[in-house]
């Protein structure tokens, strides 16, 4: 039995990056003599264990193939015949395929360091076009690495676009798509893994409704340079598409709620918001309604930062609208409805004086 670093731990030593993860791979081992030491099986599909004092997971070393559509369609084979190289081989990139024993020494049979040196993602056999997850995790490395200088090999890129050519793409599961989109406009150059996958053809496949790529990407460029957080980066990826393409889209990836909310209001309202020192009070409480500023405001709050985010997209030097936006918030919130329920009034006509009182606030706001 041996045992081995694998993948993202060693490719990111290598890179002198801080290491997070450890992937563990067990060589020459039988599911018998894990559990004979004591390790504990993870699910039934695949021959993963849990280590009985550390809780990480060590991978028997197996070989796979294509038995059907989409990241899950494949039969793995787990034998302590399976050598490290026939198991590094079936992973996706050169720099993900390399290994490390517990001496430091790197066994790396498909040229991953050079191509760490070259700063190049490069598949590591044709195996790769068999699963169509991956078109998604190369663009994310591609975002990820993109301050080191990283790129997409042409070939690998070639076999990215015979992917999304196939129509593997929409047999991927919302979680599994959604997983990868997360964790890519959360990096440090989102933008970079919508290009490559534009550049592979699988955006188009994957999120048609991008009619305004540039300018989606710019303001997505200025929320994480602002290290904004998901929800808003998600909300200035989608600004410029209509709101019923925003809702299908939500759905299409299960986007988490606070993501699809933000995402839709932003659809609906960004319009009106970059024109609010024009807007009459009755337009401006109606979109503060909307967005019930009294019990929610930092959705608000979210909306206007994006709405930021995308006027510094365009190229402009400020956005005078956020100031007035928030003033406007305030006044309407600063109604006090004490004294209309003091007055005696319940139900609907409460509410259409406490409507009225705001109007009111409003009015003398923008004034």
């Amino acid at each position: 039995m041996q045992i081995y670093k694998v993948g993202g731990a060693v490719r990111d030593r290598l890179l002198g990056r801080p290491v997070s993860d450890i992937d563990w791979l067990v060589v020459g081992a039988t599911v018998e003599e894990m559990h004979a030491k004591g390790f504990r099986p993870v699910g039934a599909d695949f021959p993963v264990f849990l280590h009985p004092k550390t809780g990480e997971e060590y991978a028997l070393a197996r070989t796979e193939r294509k038995s059907g559509r989409g990241y899950g369609g494949f039969t793995f084979h787990a034998s302590p015949d399976v050598t490290l190289e026939e198991d590094l081989i079936r992973r996706d990139l050169t720099i993900n395929a390399m290994a490390e024993n517990d001496q430091g020494t790197v066994f790396d049979p498909y040229h991953g360091q050079a191509d760490l040196e070259h700063r190049i993602l490069r598949h590591v056999s044709p195996a790769f076009a068999e699963d169509p997850l991956r078109v998604l995790r190369v663009a994310r490395f591609a975002a990820r690495y993109a301050p080191l200088g990283f790129r997409v090999a042409d070939e690998t890129l070639a076999l990215m676009r015979q992917i999304a050519a196939s129509g593997e793409l929409q047999a991927l599961t919302a979680e599994r798509s959604w997983k990868e989109i997360e964790r890519a406009l959360m990096e440090d150059r989102p933008q970079v893994f919508f290009q490559v996958m534009r550049d592979c053809d699988a955006l188009q496949e994957m999120m048609p409704e991008l009619p305004n790529e540039e300018a989606s990407l710019a303001a997505l460029v200025q929320a994480a340079e602002h290290h904004q957080p998901l929800h808003v980066r998600w909300a200035c990826l989608l600004h410029t598409v209509e709101p019923t393409a925003i809702k299908a889209v939500n759905q299409r990836f299960k986007a988490p709620r606070e993501c699809q909310e933000l995402a839709v209001l932003m659809g609906e309202f960004s319009a009106r918001a970059d024109g609010a020192l024009d807007l009459e009070p009755a337009a401006l409480l109606e979109m503060l309604q909307k967005f019930d500023v009294y019990r929610r405001p930092q959705r608000f709050e979210d909306f206007i930062t994006a709405c930021e985010m995308a006027a510094l997209g365009r190229g402009e030097q400020t956005y005078p609208q956020a100031g007035y936006l928030r003033g406007a918030a305030a006044a309407a919130r600063e109604v006090d409805v004490k004294p209309l329920v003091e007055a005696g009034l319940t139900g609907q006509a409460l509410g259409e004086a406490l409507k009225n009182k705001r109007l009111e606030a409003l009015q003398a706001y923008k004034h």
